[in-house]
């Protein structure tokens, strides 16, 4: 099945991570071999009366073949305002999001605790759809404490969803356990639309346990943090040999857009992560964490990688 020009045999797609999916993250992904990709979550409420606030985390790049914007809030007239904001004008979707677990946006009756009241998730979703020329879609959880994801995805599917993505823990597991694959399985032939499954894939092994639920594609978070190339190595490639290289790329991107004051507190978290298969490297991260500058940062990296 197709929407737009997003083939779901088998897609590949680039989690929205906060703080993490920024326009170099994205790109490298999908340069790797990524079919589509999600921006961070971005507040509707925010995008109406501060919209400078979320500017930047709107950017997205040329490399990136499948575009999708997420949207976060709890009242459906916002909601379906910010469907047409200027600032999504280049996604090719509009995701919702209904499964974040943070606390400071669940206390806001936000993300995952949307899924405690179905009447107003199918609202906002309903909301949005009238409003969108464009396909919208809802990314959600198990549950909020227990597993309703096939009530949800049928709710998702009468609501107008053109598709959904379905992260297998419940909010009260964060990111802790396992992904509930069987879950996945269970919404899949609930739901007539495409579902994408989300949870563990970090290597070809837990790819095809995914693949075996029989989901239409396949979202990957944190086991394509500092590994953006997970995606050419789950369709048949090779790690890239040079690995400084992708790092270099990474942060010549970021510094086309933001400040040096900024990144060189930002890009830390993203040094660590490409560093963290290295062996007795825990020296040579602390230095990477306390680094008072991108530049010096490079240079240990370029040293150890090198």
């Amino acid at each position: 099945m197709k929407i737009g020009n997003l083939d779901f045999h088998e897609a590949l797609c680039l989690a929205p991570m906060a703080g993490v999916s920024d326009i170099g993250f994205r790109q490298l992904a999908c340069e790797e071999g990524a079919d589509a990709s999600w921006s961070e979550m971005l507040s509707a409420r925010a995008m109406l009366h501060n919209p400078k606030k979320t500017e930047f985390m709107t950017l997205t790049s040329e490399a990136e073949k499948f575009k999708v914007g997420q949207i976060f809030g709890h009242e459906p007239v916002i909601m379906a305002k910010a469907v047409n904001n200027p600032l999504l004008s280049h996604y090719d979707v509009i995701d919702i999001n209904m499964g974040c677990p943070a606390p400071k946006i669940v206390k806001n009756g936000e993300g995952s605790a949307l899924m405690k009241d179905l009447p107003l998730a199918g609202e906002i979703i309903r909301a949005c759809v009238r409003a969108s020329s464009r396909p919208v879609s809802v990314k959600f959880r198990l549950g909020y404490d227990k597993d309703i994801s096939r009530e949800f995805g049928r709710m998702c599917e009468d609501a107008g969803a053109s598709f959904i993505t379905l992260h297998a823990r419940t909010t009260e597991q964060g990111y802790s356990g396992s992904a509930d694959l069987d879950a996945i399985a269970r919404l899949k032939a609930s739901v007539n639309i495409p579902v994408i499954g989300n949870g563990d894939v970090v290597d070809m092994e837990s790819y095809n346990r995914m693949k075996s639920t029989g989901v239409d594609g396949v979202m990957i978070g944190r086991g394509a943090q500092g590994k953006p190339w997970i995606f050419r190595i789950l369709k048949g490639g090779e790690k890239p040999k040079d690995v400084y290289a992708v790092i270099e790329k990474h942060v010549n991107i970021l510094r086309q857009h933001y400040s040096e004051e900024f990144l060189v507190l930002y890009l830390r978290k993203h040094f660590l992560w490409y560093t963290c298969d290295i062996p007795y490297a825990s020296e040579t991260r602390l230095k990477i964490a306390t680094s008072p500058s991108i530049d010096e940062s490079l240079k240990i990296l370029k040293d150890i990688l090198k």
